[in-house]
């Protein structure tokens, strides 16, 4: 009954529907409908660790029509809001679903803003027990947050934690679900991976950087001497020989110095030294079998990749890069943002800035 009525009146809903679409718009002055973007919708974001005891966690914003990066966009749009305390590092987020989740290491808070306003819609608040590292989205309702004391599940409208999940403990980095599977990363157990009931399916130990999706859907990850491919749906692990030491960053944890590309089976792999950032960036691809003798990239001179390092822009088809002037103290001021041809290279660009941002990792749009 309900759809024959539905039908009988489409005729006389549709101008209506047609209408308010209308009125949502504005018109140029030739009276033709301009469909506005959102203010932070055509660039991408910088999440900023802040400085200890000096400067908060703060978001910046790369616009690519101007081509320049503005700091603090956080905190213009959310005056009364912050990533306090200043003891803290905001060092990871996620997109899912219109809306940004932002996690704050060392006792700050977890922040959801809007996708394209950054306007502020819910947190929970910033407390010593809070340890935060990352987030994934099971789905519109449920998501999982990783810790310095395990995995949590995480109600999405209500920003409540759920009980611990058993069987994987002490610190927990980055996260990925693919298929029927969450991939995490342990530093007690490597790569764990959790069934959709989040029991354990398989671990693959001495990993320590993670995640990268593949063209093909398949899961990267590296640690030791080895780049190792994860298919999603057989977990058949294929592991690549790499002849460095692959660092982690257990001790200041931040996101995996690995990235993958969407247009071919090319992964970008950072070279970091144990306590600090790199300066060599590897292309890997199955059919080339020198991916590792000589770096694809390599830093300019004096510089030094800093948090994430890389990150692949899909949207430009190029590596993102953060680096800091090498070596300590005031140093750090020095900050470049460096973009990447991915097929030859070649730096596209490079914008320079100046302050104690520490930059943690660039963050896309979907």
């Amino acid at each position: 009954m309900k759809r024959s009525i539905t039908l009988k009146f489409l005729p006389y809903l549709l101008p209506v529907l047609l209408l308010a679409t209308i009125s949502s718009c504005k018109k140029d002055e030739n009276n033709k409908l301009i469909v506005t973007a959102g203010k932070y919708e055509n660039g991408f974001f910088i999440l900023n660790e802040g400085s200890y005891q000096t400067l908060n966690g703060n978001v910046s914003y790369f616009d690519y029509g101007t081509g320049k990066l503005t700091d603090s966009a956080f905190t213009k749009e959310n005056p009364d809001k912050s990533f306090a305390p200043n003891t803290t590092s905001l060092e990871s987020g996620t997109i899912f679903n219109h809306k940004i989740y932002l996690l704050v290491k060392g006792g700050g808070p977890l922040v959801v803003t809007d996708e394209l306003t950054l306007k502020e819609t819910g947190r929970i608040a910033a407390s010593m027990d809070n340890d935060w590292r990352s987030f994934i989205a099971l789905d519109n309702n449920n998501g999982l947050v990783s810790t310095a004391k395990g995995i949590y599940p995480l109600n999405l409208s209500t920003l409540a934690l759920g009980t611990k999940i058993a069987g994987v403990d002490g610190e927990v980095g980055d996260m990925i679900k693919a298929g029927n599977y969450i991939f995490v990363l342990s530093q007690t157990d490597g790569v764990v991976i959790l069934k959709a009931d989040f029991s354990i399916a398989k671990k693959i130990a001495d990993l320590d950087v993670a995640f990268a999706k593949g063209k093909d859907g398949s899961i990267w990850a590296a640690g030791s001497n080895q780049l190792v491919s994860i298919d999603p749906v057989t977990l058949t692990v294929k592991n690549i020989a790499v002849p460095f030491v692959i660092n982690g960053s257990w001790g200041a944890w931040h996101t995996g110095s690995i990235t993958a590309s969407t247009t071919d089976d090319a992964i970008f792999l950072a070279k970091n030294e144990q306590y600090n950032g790199g300066t060599e960036i590897y292309k890997y691809t199955a059919t080339n079998a020198a991916s590792f003798t000589t770096p694809f990239i390599k830093i300019p001179d004096g510089k030094e990749m800093y948090g994430q390092g890389i990150s692949y822009n899909a949207k430009l088809n190029q590596l993102i890069v953060t680096t800091v002037k090498s070596g300590y103290g005031e140093n750090f001021k020095v900050n470049d943002l460096y973009f990447y041809d991915t097929a030859t290279g070649a730096q596209k660009a490079d914008v320079a800035y100046t302050g104690l941002y520490f930059p943690a990792m660039p963050l896309f749009h979907q």
